[in-house]
């Protein structure tokens, strides 16, 4: 997959280039499917969030209010029970998933649950736009102070990039440059803390940061 890692979605012209260029067209031709399942896993989140998420309300003006030419809801949850006769050709023929955050150890057991993480290896051209846990859920770990499932065997995610991502950098009072520090020293490996005016996108191993905001990198 080619990858979109944001914090806060694509909030800026430079992320917004860089998700045309994933895209190869522009965003009002191509057809979306958002995945609101991470929201289900984070206490901060609940129904009404989810409805703002998949009705595009202003809140989401930067991720599914874009002006997609289609948006379709892929709930990860249901995905098990339905089959993947009916579900696998929903995401082969998207253009984009859209991937909201919430809790990304949540988000990764029911990627695996569901079938799509298994997916992914077959979906070269697809685009996957992540925001927060959406974005973290690529990574190989996320720290354990993120970690709000409480089923959660640990902060391990899916692993697809080698980095972890710090996101919200300054948005929260916990979410200061010297808490990412302290994060990134206790996971051991490369890591990003990003804010909201900052992406990473990923391109068959490259990786690059699309920032108009401040961001650090960790080796």
């Amino acid at each position: 997959m080619k990858l979109l890692l944001t914090s806060g979605g694509v909030t800026n012209a430079s992320i917004r280039s860089a998700l045309v260029r994933l895209l190869g067209k522009p965003i009002d031709e191509c057809h979306a499917l958002v995945v609101p399942t991470a929201q289900w896993g984070h206490p901060m989140c609940g129904p009404a969030s989810v409805r703002g998420l998949v009705a595009a309300e202003p809140d989401f003006r930067h991720f599914t209010g874009l002006g997609w030419a289609s948006l379709g809801v892929l709930e990860l949850t249901a995905l098990p029970s339905i089959g993947a006769q009916r579900w696998v050709p929903w995401v082969e023929e998207a253009d984009v998933l859209l991937v909201d955050g919430g809790d990304a150890t949540y988000l990764s057991h029911w990627m695996r649950e569901s079938g799509l993480a298994e997916l992914l290896p077959s979906l070269p051209d697809k685009v996957w736009v992540g925001v927060s846990a959406g974005s973290m859920v690529m990574t190989p770990r996320i720290g354990a102070s993120f970690v709000q499932w409480p089923s959660a065997p640990d902060d391990r995610t899916l692993g697809i990039v080698d980095f972890s991502i710090f996101p919200h950098l300054n948005a929260f009072p916990t979410n200061t440059p010297d808490e990412a520090q302290r994060w990134a020293a206790d996971l051991g490996g490369p890591a990003y803390a990003i804010d909201e005016q900052t992406a990473i996108t990923v391109v068959d191993g490259a990786v690059e940061v699309v920032s108009e905001g401040q961001w650090t990198a960790f080796d």
